[in-house]
């Protein structure tokens, strides 16, 4: 298996973050990883906590919340709903930081399938104001990204 990059972009002209990266896997297992909730909480966010979800119901319409913990203590939560789930093809939600509730997150993920069982996850987040898309940038994401999306290449390996 290849090591992935993954891009994050930010518009000089809109307030967005735009994440995309590759998986060796078929668009159906990399979607399968978004909204089952015990294989979410294994390689969400950095390697440095755990993710236990606290609600999670993956359809159109539905909410879903998780608390990182370090060292059994609670240290970030999130909370958001699903707008649309379309199977293997895309995700519309929202993510909030409980510790910033009024910088909600409009997110779309798309799940394209690039043939030989190789997918491209496209997520673009929608935020507020560049002050609010400054500062998550600011805050380290790269690290949960990154490490989050490695800790998912090793359960994809797997054959999950």
């Amino acid at each position: 298996m290849s090591k992935q990059e993954t891009e994050i972009n930010a518009d000089p002209k809109v307030p967005t973050i735009e994440i995309v990266r590759e998986f060796d896997a078929a668009p159906e297992h990399v979607f399968r990883a978004h909204v089952d909730p015990e294989l979410y909480a294994k390689w969400i966010g950095p390697r440095s906590v755990s993710t236990r979800i606290t609600r999670w119901d993956a359809r159109t319409g539905g909410a879903w919340a998780f608390a990182n913990d370090r060292d059994g203590e609670e240290i970030a939560s999130f909370f958001g709903s699903f707008h649309e789930v379309r199977p293997n093809e895309r995700i519309v939600w929202t993510f909030t930081y409980e510790g910033e509730p009024d910088g909600v997150a409009l997110e779309t993920l798309t799940f394209e399938e690039l043939g030989g069982g190789r997918t491209r996850l496209k997520i673009v987040s929608v935020v507020k104001d560049f002050e609010t898309r400054d500062g998550m940038l600011a805050s380290g994401m790269e690290v949960g990204v990154n490490e989050g999306y490695a800790k998912l290449d090793e359960l994809l390996a797997k054959g999950i």
